[in-house]
């Protein structure tokens, strides 16, 4: 009986030692895993401030008094009734100029008496990428709306051209779908 308990005392005393370590070992495991985790949600932070910085976006409208024409030539359109801009679109110049690589959307829309028609063309670097027209049809008020993504670098631009007479622009806006 006296091997038995010494043989029982021996057995807990291993236990204990084993215990021990295996607590030491997951403490220290577990230190590790709360130091990568608080190293990850810094490096999640730095990356929620990178993209919120590299969000672009405007709307404007040319107002109540946003007759344009009739005109023979073509213009670039100058909003002046700015709602929302993050910097990258010139009032003064009706031009937008990309500040980050990206894809873009943009849409607009015109209103006009359909005695004329109406042409409005979206350009990028002063090349037309798409158009929204309205035909002569009669004497009434007709809307054209259109849009599209664009693949902007830095430095690029984008703005918008009525190229025919009597001319009443709703909306332009721009809202930056993803970052390259």
């Amino acid at each position: 009986m006296k091997i038995s308990v010494a043989v029982l005392t021996l057995s807990l005393f291993y236990l204990s030692v084993a215990e021990a370590v295996l607590d030491y070992h997951l403490k220290s495991i577990l230190g590790e895993l709360k130091a990568e985790l608080q190293k990850t949600k810094e490096q999640l932070d730095d990356l929620k401030k990178e993209v919120r910085g590299n969000r672009v976006a405007f709307g404007a409208n040319l107002g109540i008094n946003g007759n344009i024409g009739p005109i023979n030539i073509d213009i670039t359109l100058v909003y002046k009734n700015v709602f929302s801009n993050t910097g990258s679109y010139n009032p003064a110049t009706g031009i937008f100029t990309a500040p980050v690589r990206g894809v873009y959307y943009f849409s607009f829309s015109g209103f006009s008496l359909s005695t004329r028609s109406m042409d409005l063309v979206l350009m990028k670097n002063r090349k037309p990428m798409i158009y929204a027209t309205n035909h002569p049809d009669g004497r009434h008020y007709e809307p054209a709306t259109n849009g599209m993504t664009l693949q902007l670098d830095v430095g690029d631009q984008v703005l918008r051209c009525p190229t025919i007479p009597e001319n009443r622009l709703a909306e332009l806006s721009l809202l930056e779908n993803s970052q390259c």
